[in-house]
């Protein structure tokens, strides 16, 4: 049965980081980075989830998508797809989604959300939901599939 549409906020909540302040991402800088250059920064997420691999490319400075200075936003494009090219090194990965939500930080970041080959119940937009329905990967499998990205990103 659908759920009923909650009614409009008066506001907003802030996003987390708003201003700059208390932003996780300024504070970790380059800690458990997978690759970084002098702009960007590409991490995993804090632990296993259920697709095979889940990574963000983030700015390095505190700004957000909307806000990229000219010398990012030409960065960007061959990023996302080095990035990409990066998780499809993993093998057996029917598609990457990559994906920009701006809902929960105000710090620039793309995800980008690995579908396994053959499971075409994943495809689409849901492969995000399903990250977080599925199992989570064995440690050692996610942290092997970490190990890919990074090294193709060298």
């Amino acid at each position: 049965m659908p759920r009923a549409l909650a009614a409009p906020v008066e506001a907003e909540a802030p996003r987390h980081g708003a201003g700059g302040v208390g932003c996780r991402r300024c504070e970790l800088g380059v800690e458990g980075a997978l690759w970084h250059d002098e702009n960007w920064v590409v991490t995993g997420l804090g632990g296993p989830s259920g697709l095979p691999c889940v990574v963000m490319l983030q700015t390095r400075q505190h700004v957000d998508f909307p806000d990229l200075p000219d010398q990012l936003a030409r960065e960007l494009g061959p990023l996302l797809i080095r990035v990409q090219r990066a998780v499809f090194a993993i093998g057996d990965i029917g598609n990457v989604h990559v994906c920009r939500w701006g809902d929960g930080s105000e710090h620039c970041h793309v995800w980008f959300m690995a579908r396994p080959a053959r499971v075409p119940q994943l495809a689409g937009s849901f492969a995000a939901i399903w990250d977080d329905v599925l199992p989570p990967l064995p440690e050692d499998v996610w942290r092997a599939n970490l190990d890919v990205v990074a090294r193709e990103l060298r």
